[in-house]
């Protein structure tokens, strides 16, 4: 890893989202970015990637990034006028949206995706079942060894941090209601994964 990297659990499916990224990228969107790490790798597959965060703090961060062909936007995306509605031909969020409402999340970013385009999750829930905490216990030793082989910081310092308040059940009736056709995945280190490709 260089300086800029470093390894957490949602750096961990970085390279999720980066393969969901379609041949031919032209506009791409980057949901609560951060420090930016996300975008500047994003900016490998796309023409041209807008990334967005509340936090003033994190996009002066994301700013000091050498990201090449990145725009920064200081701005909430539930409200962000700055955003091009219907104008991303993908669009990611990576332990965001539980910071809103989670319906007005799932609506506002299906609203900035273009005609078939494709939407990227990273989330979170928490454990409700006796199954979700057998599950979230096998996560245990997988982050313990990961953070062992490659260490560096966690995180970038004074990140926005919130636990969601709601459990994987439902999660997955949710987006299975509001967005037909996703691929949901329950993953170790507490996250989910999900892809939907919006109807042309």
């Amino acid at each position: 890893m260089t300086a800029e990297e470093y390894w957490n659990h949602n750096v961990h499916y970085h390279p999720v989202v980066l393969d969901a990224v379609p041949d031919g990228c032209r506009a791409a969107l980057d949901v609560g970015c951060g420090d930016g790490l996300l975008a500047a790798k994003l900016a490998t597959r796309a023409e041209s990637v807008t990334a967005v965060d509340r936090s003033a703090e994190m996009i002066r961060l994301a700013q000091k990034r050498d990201a090449g062909n990145v725009t920064f936007v200081e701005g909430d995306y539930l409200d962000g006028a700055a955003l091009d509605e219907e104008g991303y031909d993908f669009v990611s969020a990576v332990a965001v949206i539980h910071h809103a409402p989670f319906d007005d999340a799932i609506d506002r970013l299906v609203g900035l995706l273009a005609p078939g385009g494709r939407l990227v999750i990273v989330g979170m829930a928490y454990n409700h079942t006796p199954l979700d905490w057998v599950i979230s216990g096998c996560g245990v030793p997988a982050s313990r060894l990961n953070a062992r082989l490659r260490g560096g910081k966690r995180a970038p310092e004074g990140m926005p941090v919130e636990d969601s308040p709601m459990h994987w059940g439902e999660v997955r009736q949710s987006t299975a209601h509001r967005l037909p056709g996703r691929r949901y995945r329950r993953r170790l280190l507490w996250r989910y994964t999900l892809v939907w490709d919006k109807p042309a």
